[in-house]
């Protein structure tokens, strides 16, 4: 039993390095959004059919400028959507005075390597993508299976916002229909701005995310009439912005401001494969980590352990 227990323990000590993935040399946490096919918020927003990942932080300004070292700024047409750096430049802090197109192109290196392949397909070239055409993820996920993508509305609502835990909605990301606290969540200043915290600084939110309140506002994937989405407030903004009920709108995907940012989601296994508990198509050490989470624990003498979830009734 004592070896047992010093190899639950070598491997705890591992997961959360483990859960850390380098992605063409950038290094991302994500969390996983499960329960598919939940229902709408009353609002009409929140579905989504599928389970998905979700960066766990804001992409921070490190990140930004490894994926640059890599790939080269994002460039292309109109100009004025790739001319900008950021405003606050802490390694840490959020990137900013980023268009969606250059988001875009982030994502597009993620999938592919290259700024001008991925789920957002441009007429270019990596050195210079060019033209926006549009977004395919089937096609992107077809050629090059785990892809990485903006968010939907939906998609972040649900990260935002679901409480998997009733099936149901809160106003706010921190699980209820209170506004957090200044000292939790980076929103509420007051001129001279501060400007936004490092990703991570405040509380985790209730599905493992941090900062989907304040700090920075977050590029959606969708398409509003001929506009992208933003959601979630940010560093400067009061706390109707922060909740599930307010809806902003930018007017251009090429509009840059030093308190817009994003970040990134991503597809999940479309394979049913034994021991992938993370349900990221493989069976490696983080699978054993997870299961060794629940080693000691016992449903019998402990029913209301929060692991143990009652068997559905099953027929022949």
């Amino acid at each position: 039993m004592m070896k047992i227990l010093i190899m639950a323990l070598c491997v705890l000590a591992v997961v959360n390095v483990a859960a850390a993935t380098t992605i063409r040399g950038i290094d991302f946490d994500f969390v996983i959004i499960d329960d598919a096919n939940n229902a709408p918020d009353t609002n009409g927003y929140g579905a989504v059919g599928y389970n998905y990942y979700i960066s766990k932080y804001e992409i921070t300004n490190g990140q930004w400028n490894t994926f640059v070292s890599f790939a080269g700024a994002p460039t292309g047409n109109p100009s004025y959507a790739y001319d900008s750096s950021a405003y606050y430049t802490g390694d840490q802090q959020p990137t900013n005075y980023v268009s969606w197109y250059e988001a875009a192109q982030f994502c597009n290196y993620l999938t592919s390597g290259d700024k001008s392949r991925g789920v957002y397909q441009f007429s270019g070239n990596n050195v210079n993508p060019s033209d926006f055409l549009g977004i395919d993820r089937a096609a992107a996920e077809a050629t090059y299976g785990t892809i990485y993508f903006l968010p939907t509305e939906d998609e972040w609502y649900k990260a935002a916002y679901y409480k998997p835990d009733s099936n149901d909605y809160s106003l706010y990301a921190n699980g209820t229909d209170t506004a957090p606290l200044t000292s939790d969540t980076c929103y509420g200043q007051s001129t001279p701005y501060t400007g936004p915290w490092n990703v991570g600084t405040g509380t985790e939110e209730q599905n493992g995310t941090y900062d989907m309140m304040g700090n920075v506002w977050e590029w959606n994937e969708t398409l509003i009439n001929s506009v992208r989405g933003i959601r979630g407030g940010a560093f400067y903004t009061g706390d109707n912005t922060l909740a599930s009920s307010y809806r902003d709108l930018i007017s251009s995907p090429d509009y840059e401001n030093d308190a817009i940012g994003f970040r990134v989601a991503s597809n999940t296994c479309d394979f049913l494969m034994a021991g992938d508990l993370n349900d990221d198509c493989k069976v490696d050490l983080l699978d054993f980590a997870i299961m060794a989470t629940n080693w000691l624990r016992n449903c019998k003498t402990d029913p209301a352990d929060p692991a143990c979830i009652p068997k559905t009734s099953q027929t022949d």
